[in-house]
């Protein structure tokens, strides 16, 4: 074993899940333990997850934590190592596990503060014999975590955040420096201070020994104004502490092999087949590409953008399919968009994980035009299944989708079409790019070939890690 790594996060799959960061907290240990290094995953005992307790052990306690008693249970759960912060007074709501029905939780800051000092105290003293060489802690729920490793005293351990969305922030007021116990010595502007309050990211993104996001253009992007939504001096700052490691898919279960009709890049009978079967399922009947979107409908999902330019994708012949859910505005357009092309377009809103692979499996393209986007899977899982990506040049679409040009072309490399900036016109020209290599078989064929042989699994993201805490501990 090349050594240990404690992960922070507030979710992780197969237990908790309101996004992306989940899916990389979940798959991190199994990837990472395939180059040698054991990681074991702190997460929070909300409502649904407490049943898990009873198979797991206590091992470490805390009395007065931030309102009540807080107990961390240890045990191997779903091929995870597993540690559970089981503090009722925090955790143990109806709701998400940032809200419920009436907003965010008037108590996140301590709710995540308890997370984090936990995790601080986990790899400064150890439990049940284990103590980690690394910390690594995970957006803004984590944030605290080297802080208070930096703060309490950190040993021999190092610490790395990772930024998954920086337009979350963990904000708090700066009444509750001494509640989160924080030392105010700390509150200044090259401190803890953020616009006369505080931020559990930036706590982070100051005290760690490695600032990491999911892209190497989204690190990039950070220290940019429009990106970094205020925290882009912070960064800039560090910025030869800062890198980007893309995430990456988990393969066999994003898998065409795998599916109801199989296919490979050798065999691709069977994606034929397979959007005979969608279109035939939503009453489609599409001449030309078959394009998704499969999405969270939101303008920074560039989802504004589809009114003004399907219509002429339809009149070139292509067709969409649309799943998501999001603004109740946007959900009334792209309903809109259904309405005034039947048997072209189709949507439903909401989100079926079935459905979903249903649809990466039939379609041709998949529609990803973000504003902006820390790594994205979306297009990931489009490249796995030859549903040729078209994507916005930006953040980690910008680095896993070669774009179709003259040089990419001649060079036999392109997987999708890329387009910049994010606005109508841009992606518009897409759209005819795309109807355009559809048109040309043999082209699209060798697209599509090219995309399903682009590696999307978690091996080199894994290597990256390991290397990355390797150097940390030299």
């Amino acid at each position: 074993m090349k050594g240990r790594v404690l992960s922070v996060a507030s979710e992780c799959v197969p237990f908790v899940k309101t996004g992306g960061l989940a899916d990389v907290v979940g798959a991190l240990p199994q990837a990472l333990a395939a180059v040698g290094w054991e990681m074991k995953v702190l997460i929070p005992a909300y409502r649904a997850l407490r049943p898990l307790l009873e198979k797991m052990d206590a091992v470490l306690h805390e009395s007065g934590l931030f309102g009540g008693d807080g107990t961390v249970y240890a045990g191997r759960v779903e091929g995870i190592d597993l540690l559970v912060l089981d503090a009722p007074h925090l955790y143990d709501r109806d709701g998400g596990p940032y809200g419920g029905p009436g907003g965010d939780w008037w108590d996140n800051p301590q709710r995540f503060a308890a997370l984090s000092w936990m995790g601080a105290r986990i790899a400064r003293e150890g439990i049940a014999g284990w103590r980690p060489d690394v910390l690594h802690a995970h957006d803004w729920q984590g944030g605290f975590a080297p802080a208070y490793l930096a703060y309490q005293g950190a040993g021999a351990v190092k610490s790395v955040i990772t930024v998954h969305n920086i337009a979350f922030q963990g904000w708090a007021p700066s009444s509750l420096m001494t509640e989160l116990r924080l030392p105010a010595a700390q509150f200044h502007p090259a401190g803890l201070e953020y616009y006369g309050g505080l931020s559990s990211l930036k706590a982070g993104l100051v005290t760690a020994d490695w600032i990491t996001t999911v892209s190497p253009t989204y690190a990039a992007e950070l220290m940019r104004p429009e990106f970094g939504m205020g925290l882009q001096g912070v960064i800039a700052a560090r910025s030869a502490r800062v890198s980007g490691i893309l995430n990456g898919v988990d393969t066999a279960i994003w898998s065409p092999e795998a599916e109801a009709v199989p296919f490979s890049v050798k065999a691709m009978a069977g994606k034929a087949e397979a959007r005979a079967t969608l279109c035939a399922d939503f009453g489609l009947d599409v001449p030309g590409p078959l394009a998704i979107v499969v999405s969270r409908l939101t303008d920074q999902k560039g989802i504004d953008l589809l009114p003004h330019v399907v219509p002429e994708f339809i009149a070139a012949g292509g067709g969409l399919i649309v799943l998501g859910s999001g603004d109740p505005a946007l959900e009334a357009a792209v309903r809109g968009l259904a309405d005034d092309h039947p048997g072209r377009v189709a949507v439903r809103i909401g989100y079926n994980e079935a459905l979903s692979h249903q649809m990466f499996a039939g379609a041709d393209a998949v529609l990803v035009p973000s504003r902006f986007e820390p790594c994205g899977l979306t297009q990931m899982y489009g490249l796995r299944y030859g549903t040729v990506p078209v994507v916005a040049a930006t953040g980690g679409l910008a680095d896993t989708v070669i774009g179709v040009s003259p040089a990419t072309l001649a060079a036999g490399v392109a997987t999708g079409v890329v387009f910049h900036p994010t606005d109508a016109l841009a992606f518009g020209q897409a759209l005819t790019k795309l109807v355009e290599v559809y048109g040309q078989p043999k082209l699209w064929a060798q697209v599509q070939k090219n995309a399903m042989m682009h590696p999307v699994g978690w091996e080199t993201s894994a290597a990256a890690y390991a290397a990355l805490y390797g150097r940390l501990l030299a």
